[in-house]
């Protein structure tokens, strides 16, 4: 392994491994498949790959860590993102942690293909968890070869940075890098693999840890390293909740019911569904976390799931996604439980996850539809024949909201039922099957909503403004990252570059950019990596 340092940018980095300074690690130094037992990590470097080469970089990540634009070109960037080169201070390993996947306790998981370099502490005194994605085996990888292919880093490096600029809590992607490697992948898993050009990104964030991580060791009986991980995630994640007790454990748990409320409120106001929603996919820092399977609604649908592994069950469908994220806590109570040794104050917790995530999207709707507050007695009724309206004819989610901002409360009621819609007509990929049942319902909706709006009292400028700051214009469809992956098979990474661009403002109008606001084309039905994605995508 090369550990040659060269440029002075990336040498004044400054690690603070705390993580593996506090934590227990495991003992073996040996990189081979096995159960790590009684310890949170074990210490393991990535695999040296043939030609490491940057595809691209996230220079407001780098920012976050003191990195000029101008190191991101440096060959030893590529090199370090790769995993090839090792900077002083970094302290590379794999955490152990356990999940239920698909609902089924599945035992030790850990990062099977995610190696932590360290913690960056910036100027600012943030500290930052740089890590690997696709760099090689660990003591975790059970039959797995620990690395990635091209389109999966491709989607979630692009996805992770749209969801940042769309407000809504995620790990962060510095880099996207190329190793020259070829990776064997069954992408379909009907027994054709193909060899795919294989990628890392390094993904960052303030932390990593996992439901799963607590899960394992409670699930092993381990309850001493259970009790030094939340002490340790609480004096450095969680600080202001105060020095570790049963008190603040319950205080934390609540926390973090509060958070994953909020990140799920953000993924139903964008139509981002993650796809793989298991215990060991959830951050206690409620960020969003694994870009596998993860989909945009292009039809409105609320049991549309990306996942082809969960196709029939649909278990981590859109719609779904509350409950699940509630069913999760749960999970993760249980594991904290032996701290608390009261049933009581963690039901509590879990039913206020209930209340905030329902007064959150409810909150969220009433954004969504630019009303000033949300209001009960009106308002149930008018969201829910929204969604019913939704659902009525093929309806793109995203088009939709942002043309509804188009609806002035000066429009006549008494308007007939093609001009109320006719500001929505792009959103339908039918228009042709808007029959009069069909129109009558959708005008009949608008109607209520018109006057819905002019009870509220806002005008329509402000209330332009505030429903397309939370309806976003540009999402990352799932055609347009196809799109990028195919390019960048071929050599050509100038589609990632402009996506990335692109989803820096999804707010924003963007003139001369609208083709990529456009429905999903008729092409890209079913075509591979345009809707369902495997868990290998």
């Amino acid at each position: 392994m090369n550990t040659q340092q060269t440029s002075p940018r990336l040498e004044c980095l400054i690690f603070d491994n705390k993580f593996t300074r506090e934590l227990p690690a495991d003992p073996e130094q040996e990189n081979y498949r096995r159960q790590v037992e009684q310890a949170c990590f074990s210490r393991v470097r990535p695999a040296v790959v043939s030609q490491p080469e940057k595809i691209a970089c996230a220079t407001e990540v780098a920012e976050l860590i003191d990195l000029p634009d101008s190191e991101c070109d440096s060959q030893l960037f590529a090199d370090v993102f790769s995993g090839n080169a090792l900077l002083d201070g970094m302290d590379p390993y794999a955490m152990c942690y356990g999940g239920h996947q698909f609902g089924n306790w599945a035992g030790q998981l850990g990062d099977g293909r995610a190696i932590n370099l360290g913690e960056v502490i910036n100027k600012e005194g943030d500290r930052w968890v740089l890590q690997l994605k696709g760099a090689g085996p660990t003591p975790y990888s059970r039959d797995a070869d620990g690395l990635a292919v091209l389109r999966s880093s491709v989607r979630e490096f692009l996805c992770s940075e749209a969801m940042f600029h769309l407000g809504i809590p995620t790990t962060r992607a510095l880099s996207l890098v190329s190793t020259g490697e070829q990776v064997m992948r069954d992408m379909f898993y009907d027994g054709n693999p193909e060899l795919e050009p294989g990628a890392v990104v390094c993904r960052v964030a303030p932390s990593f840890l996992r439901f799963g991580n607590f899960e394992i060791l409670s699930s092993r009986g381990d309850i001493n390293t259970l009790r030094l991980l939340l002490d340790y995630t609480l004096r450095t994640d969680f600080p202001h909740l105060g020095t570790p007790s049963q008190e603040v454990y319950l205080q934390w748990f609540e926390e973090v019911c509060r958070k994953t409320a909020e990140m799920i409120v953000h993924w139903q106001r964008v139509g981002f569904v993650h796809g793989v929603m298991n215990t060991d996919n959830m951050s206690v820092l409620g960020l969003t976390i694994d870009y596998g399977p993860y989909g945009w609604l292009e039809g409105f649908d609320t049991d549309w799931t990306p996942n082809t592994t969960d196709a029939n069950g649909r278990r981590y469908r859109f719609g779904n996604q509350g409950q699940i994220a509630q069913w999760n806590l749960f999970m993760l109570a249980q594991a904290i439980y032996p701290l608390i040794d009261e049933p009581e104050p963690l039901q509590k917790a879990l039913a206020s996850f209930a209340e905030n995530f329902t007064a959150g999207w409810s909150a969220m709707m009433a954004n969504k539809l630019g009303l000033h507050e949300y209001q009960p007695a009106t308002d149930d009724e008018l969201i829910s024949e929204l969604l019913t309206v939704l659902g009525l004819l093929e309806t793109d989610m995203t088009i939709f909201y942002r043309r509804l901002a188009d609806i002035s409360t000066a429009t006549s009621l008494d308007d007939s039922d093609s001009e109320l819609i006719h500001p929505l007509i792009d959103a339908y990929y039918e228009p042709a099957q808007l029959d009069d049942e069909i129109s009558k319902s959708i005008a009949g909706w608008l109607r209520k909503y018109i006057h819905r709006l002019r009870q509220d009292g806002l005008d329509n400028h402000q209330r332009v403004q505030q429903m397309n700051s939370v309806n976003p214009k540009y999402v990352l469809r799932n055609y347009l990252a196809q799109l990028a992956i195919e390019k960048a098979h071929e050599g050509d990474y100038s589609m990632v570059d402009e996506l990335l661009d692109l989803l820096r403002n999804p707010y924003a109008e963007q003139p001369g950019k609208e083709q990529f606001a456009e429905k999903r084309p008729d092409w890209a039905r079913e075509k591979a990596g345009c809707s369902m994605l495997s868990c290998s995508s």
